[in-house]
């Protein structure tokens, strides 16, 4: 009875073995060597690849730009990004130097032709603003290289099937990894903003490497066939240096995933310490800041100042966790008074601004008040006819060859003036007295018909 338990116990366990292996299996369904001749073919970047990857950078750019996740995504779902990064993890597992360089060649035109675009569109000043979406790809975090090293692995895994229908979507995947760091470095290098430029090639440099060694690492699993060298001593020396860059990229990216580990732990450490601080005293914490790198955090709080002790019992807490060597900063109410002093003075400066501002629109008022006016003396000026005047003037003497009219703006520097102008031209035999006695019989009668004293009549 027992043997015959036993066996039926082996049965289960051998059939629920062979289940497992039927859902996992992946070696028996993959097609190497038209994996490989896909990804060389979608090596290259230029014609319609280099135009579909310039078209969805700048869908990216403005999907973040306006902070829109849908904008964002749609560019991903036509990027050509994959290729090369594709071609270089397939290189170091098969042994292809050639294909390696092909690849890392096309990398570096992707990348240029991706920051001039995105650099482009940022350069409009109207696209310069900083928004949550470019914040969020400044700095690296494990969750970035998760993404990274699943998405290489989803799309080698698809790739690598006979039947290639989920390609499209494991490369959008890859491209959630890629395309929003280098919009993101476009646009530190058009506002100068070398932080969010460093930051986002760092992170793009750090997701390249990791969709690199998710692809080397699948290779090597399916066993590949390696490249064939008709010289075996240059087969062994190429794979001696292939296998040299792999070592050297896969190592740092362990170190890199491990302190991207340990930082996002101790950040997530430290927000648990403060919330049971907030919990505890019931006190305001705020303008927290974590640094990893010295494992030091600062913030402040407002209401029931710290004792000492407590901000050790905080060091404890964090020493439990793992970080024995971690240094708290505390600022108290007493020195929050520089902050509020502070904030007072920005809140004055604030006021004196408004005070100004409203002086000025009293100013321009008066402007455009002096403005309208100067408009309905223009407009009062022109109601009576300047060829009715020069025809009267003409009838009156025939002695008068030409009458030109014309206004000068005249200013105390306390009011401005319109003073209309009159220059009569009399004819040559006409001696000077008279002329004289003219002038200043036509200068009353022009002053009388416009109704304006300032009337200014001139001989020439």
């Amino acid at each position: 009875m027992q043997d015959e338990n036993k066996s039926t116990f082996s049965q289960s366990v051998a059939s629920f073995k062979k289940f497992l292996e039927e859902i996992f299996d992946i070696y028996n369904d993959t097609d190497r060597n038209a994996t490989i001749d896909d990804i060389k073919a979608g090596v290259d970047m230029k014609g319609q690849n280099a135009w579909v990857l310039i078209f969805s950078i700048l869908i990216a750019s403005t999907g973040l730009n306006t902070s829109s996740t849908a904008v964002v995504i749609g560019a991903m779902l036509i990027s050509p990004l994959m290729g090369p990064i594709l071609g270089m993890g397939l290189s170091l597992g098969i042994y292809d130097l050639d294909l390696l360089r092909k690849s890392l060649k096309n990398f570096g035109v992707m990348v240029v032709l991706s920051l001039v675009t995105s650099f482009l569109f940022f350069s409009v000043p109207m696209f310069q603003n900083e928004t949550p979406e470019l914040i969020a790809r400044t700095s690296p975090n494990v969750l970035d290289i998760i993404i990274a090293l699943s998405g290489g692995l989803a799309l080698i895994v698809a790739l690598s099937r006979r039947n290639k229908s989920t390609n499209t979507l494991a490369g959008v995947a890859i491209a959630t990894a890629l395309m929003p760091p280098l919009c993101t470095a476009g646009y530190g290098l058009a506002t100068g903003k070398w932080n969010f430029f460093g930051g986002a090639l760092f992170l793009f440099t750090i997701n390249t490497i990791f969709i690199a060694t998710a692809t080397y690492l699948v290779v090597k699993f399916l066993r590949f066939p390696l490249k064939e060298y008709a010289d075996v001593q240059r087969k062994k020396r190429i794979s001696q240096i292939l296998t040299f860059i792999a070592l050297a990229i896969f190592i740092p990216s362990v170190y890199f995933f491990y302190q991207l580990y340990k930082k996002s732990d101790f950040e997530q450490k430290v927000d648990l310490v403060l919330a049971e601080l907030k919990d505890e005293k019931g006190i305001g914490v705020f303008d927290i800041q974590k640094d990893f790198s010295k494992q030091k955090v600062s913030f402040a709080v407002l209401g029931t100042n710290l004792e000492r002790s407590e901000i050790e019992k905080l060091e404890k807490k964090m020493k439990d966790f793992g970080y024995d060597n971690t240094i708290i900063h505390c600022v108290q109410d007493l020195q929050n008074q520089k902050t509020l002093s502070r904030l007072s003075e920005i809140e004055n400066s604030y006021l004196t601004t408004q005070q100004l501002l409203s002086q000025k629109e009293e100013q321009l008022l008066l402007k455009d008040k002096e403005i309208l006016d100067l408009k309905n003396k223009l407009s009062n000026g022109s109601t009576v006819s300047f060829v009715d005047v020069a025809n009267e003037i003409q009838s009156l003497n025939d002695n008068i060859e030409e009458v030109s009219y014309y206004n000068i703006l005249h200013t105390n520097f306390k009011s401005i003036d319109t003073v209309p102008h009159f220059v009569i031209k009399f004819k040559k035999e006409v001696s000077n007295k008279i002329i004289a006695e003219e002038v200043a019989k036509y200068k009353k009668w022009l002053q009388s018909k416009l109704k304006n004293q300032k009337v200014v009549v001139k001989s020439e």
